[in-house]
């Protein structure tokens, strides 16, 4: 399944288009380089599902925790600071990949070998004239 965001105004639209196709998967991982727009497409995501909180990049606090609208809980990860997987191991992931709960992983490269089986793969790439090109695997 792709998608395409010509511009900011496209966001919205294309997070609530996801979600609709989102099935029982709870995991998914954030693919691209950086300033892509990884960040901004998992906010769009988080607004649509009904998060007040204020959505972030928790580069330095490795998981966020948000909230959506039936107060259910949704974690957001940034793995670029990430040393090695014993760090990963020490904070609990697992706890959280297995927890039924949503799961927006950016960086999820740096922790492959961890990533449950049925994760769901997310490519965001730009486009010649800009656009982001969002392919879900």
């Amino acid at each position: 399944m792709d998608f395409v965001v010509k511009d900011l105004s496209d966001l919205d639209t294309v997070a609530q288009k996801f979600i609709e196709k989102m099935d029982d998967k709870n995991v998914y991982a954030f693919y691209g380089e950086m300033g892509v727009g990884k960040t901004t497409f998992i906010k769009a995501i988080c607004e649509a599902l009904g998060v007040k909180e204020t959505i972030t990049s928790p580069t330095f606090a490795i998981v966020n925790e948000y909230k959506n609208e039936d107060g259910k809980p949704i974690f957001h990860f940034d793995f670029y600071r990430i040393k090695n997987l014993e760090e990963v191991f020490d904070f609990g992931y697992e706890d959280y990949f297995y927890s039924e709960n949503l799961c927006f992983i950016e960086w999820p490269e740096l922790v492959e070998t961890l990533l449950p089986d049925d994760v769901v793969k997310i490519q965001i790439t730009v486009g010649d004239n800009e656009e982001r090109l969002i392919s879900i695997k």
